[in-house]
Parts: structure tokens; C-alpha cells; sequence
């Protein structure tokens, strides 16, 4: 067992170190590349600046006005028909737009509920099953100018939607 963790501390630095080996065997300038590399890194990121700006303010807008507590409180009824966690639903609904906005409401349902409750299994196998589909979706068709997602949007959502029933249904089997 001594050998895997030690293997899954080294994995990235060998890889590194066997990309750096195979560059220098081919006579490849690493630096110069590396640079190009940055730079064009750097006009990405002034590029989607905006865009992230933007779903920031959004996402600290609806947080602080109340309006996704005033959306779950709407569909608690058939939330709570469904067997689905009507606490999580504030969280559900984040994730789809914010990574840390979401995490910091996971870590309110864990601070009130508890990691180890059922909530709080249910939304930490929700958090790893599930994507910000709309950050991410507006982070990369920007940086790659693609105009035309087609059915990403449904494809992505059905998914989320899929990885949260997934979840529920996991952490029912697992701790009933």
C-alpha cells in the first residue's frame, strides 16, 4: 500500500519531469514555449474578465436579495413530495451557476446540519457529482468564441440533473 502513495505523490512531478526529458531529447526550446504559453494565457484571461465579473455580481445579487431562498421556498411542496431535501435547494440551484458561491452554502448546511447528517452526505455527493454549467459553459465557448452550443445547454442541465437524483438516490442506498 506504501507503494501507491508514494506513487500518487510522484505522479505529477514524473510526468513533468518525462514531458521536460522527452522536450529536451527532441531539442525543443521548453522556455520559449513556456512564455508563448503564458502570454497567451494572460490575453485569455483579460478576455473572459468580463464574463466573470459579470456571473459574480449575478451570483452575489441573487445570494444576498434572497431569491434563490424565495425559489425554494416556492417548490418546497413538491420538493418534499419527491423526497428531495428542501434545505438543498438554494445549494442545487448555485451550483449550476457558482463553484464558491455554493460551496460557502455547503458549508452553512454542514455548519447547521452537519457533515455527517443526511444532508450533509447528500450535498457533498451532490457537489462532486454535479458542474457549474453555466460558468463553465460562458468561461470556455467565450475563450474559444464558440457562438452556436446547439444542445449543450439541455445536454449539460440533463446531466446536472441526473448527478443530483444519482446523488440522492447513493446516499439513500448508502446511509439509510
Amino acid at each position: 500500500m506504501n507503494w501507491m502513495l508514494f506513487l500518487s505523490d510522484m505522479i505529477i512531478p514524473l510526468t513533468f519531469a518525462g514531458i521536460l526529458m522527452y522536450a529536451f531529447s527532441r531539442r525543443v526550446p521548453v522556455y520559449d514555449h513556456f512564455i508563448v504559453g503564458a502570454k497567451e494565457g494572460f490575453y485569455t484571461v483579460l478576455h473572459i474578465a468580463p464574463t466573470i465579473v459579470g456571473l459574480m455580481v449575478a451570483v452575489g445579487m441573487l445570494r444576498a436579495s434572497g431569491a434563490f431562498d424565495l425559489l425554494g421556498g416556492l417548490i418546497a411542496p413538491l420538493t418534499e413530495r419527491m423526497g428531495y431535501p428542501t434545505e438543498t435547494v438554494p445549494l442545487t440551484l448555485m451550483r449550476l451557476v457558482s463553484s464558491s458561491a455554493s460551496t460557502g452554502l455547503l458549508l452553512d448546511i454542514f455548519e447547521n446540519y452537519g457533515p455527517d447528517s443526511f444532508i450533509g452526505r447528500f450535498t457533498s455527493i451532490m457537489m462532486s457529482s454535479t458542474e457549474t454549467v453555466f460558468y463553465t459553459m460562458s468561461i470556455y465557448f467565450m475563450s474559444v468564441k464558440i457562438t452556436k452550443t446547439r444542445f449543450t445547454l439541455a445536454g449539460a442541465l440533463f446531466a446536472n440533473f441526473l448527478g443530483v437524483a444519482l446523488s440522492l438516490m447513493i446516499t439513500r442506498y448508502l446511509y439509510p
